[in-house]
């Protein structure tokens, strides 16, 4: 991997387990990142958080570990087959990642929904956008119907050897569909049609019950000790 330049931050307190102290090692923000140099760090662990890449770099706690999903090998299990075909009928639409004000209208309802004591339920338009796009990586949103009504949003990095599963967020009436569990199975398939063989879930947290959803999908592979391996 061609060399990047690293900052580390200062300890801080940790947003997924709060009796922590964190620290991020983070791509300088005068390098000049591209797709394709993002497609080699999240091998190495990276992920994009807006224009930041960053992983964790905390010298006393190794709970964060970066994911992905060899999706030709993926069994979905019951819960996850029950799920597919509940949203059969879903509608998917792909478009640019810009700005649209019923995306941010229902991120919005989402944060005051699933997530009212955090930040980012306050977040103004630009704090979104800023958040899920960036001017250097191929992003796309996705789109899903059910009924013809806007009922959820990916953020999907699409990168050199798979796709990379930024965020995703739905409307709080939809929640019996499962969309969070969808859109992962949806972006499991996509790959597979684009001939990509991961898909990057994020970092998994046991202990963190809101990231510790990744080990449900199968076989997961960590990057533990700079190798990746089954979890």
């Amino acid at each position: 991997m061609t060399s990047v330049p690293l900052l580390i931050s200062a300890p801080h307190s940790c947003s997924y387990l709060p009796e922590q102290q964190a620290q991020s090692a983070f791509v300088n923000p005068l390098f000049e990142l591209t797709t394709a140099n993002y497609s080699q760090l999240i091998q190495h662990g990276f992920r994009r958080s807006g224009n930041e890449v960053y992983r964790p770099h905390c010298p006393h706690c190794l709970q964060c570990i970066p994911t992905r999903l060899a999706v030709n090998d993926f069994k979905p299990n019951r819960a996850q087959k029950r799920c597919a075909e509940k949203n059969r009928a879903t509608r998917v639409v792909i478009k640019p990642a810009e700005f649209d004000s019923h995306h941010y209208a229902m991120y919005l309802r989402y944060q005051q929904q699933r997530h009212a004591d955090g930040q980012m339920v306050h977040s103004s338009a630009d704090d979104y956008i800023h958040f899920l796009s960036s001017h250097w990586c191929h992003t796309q949103f996705v789109e899903f119907f059910i009924a013809d009504q806007l009922a959820a949003l990916a953020v999907v990095d699409c990168l050199e050897q798979g796709l990379s599963a930024v965020y995703t967020f739905f409307e709080p009436e939809f929640s019996s569909y499962s969309l969070g569990v969808y859109a992962v199975l949806w972006q499991i398939n996509e790959a597979k049609k684009r001939g990509l063989p991961y898909l990057y879930l994020g970092f998994l947290i046991q202990q963190c019950a809101k990231m510790a959803y990744k080990i449900q999908y199968h076989p997961l592979e960590g990057l533990i000790n700079e190798r990746w391996q089954l979890l």
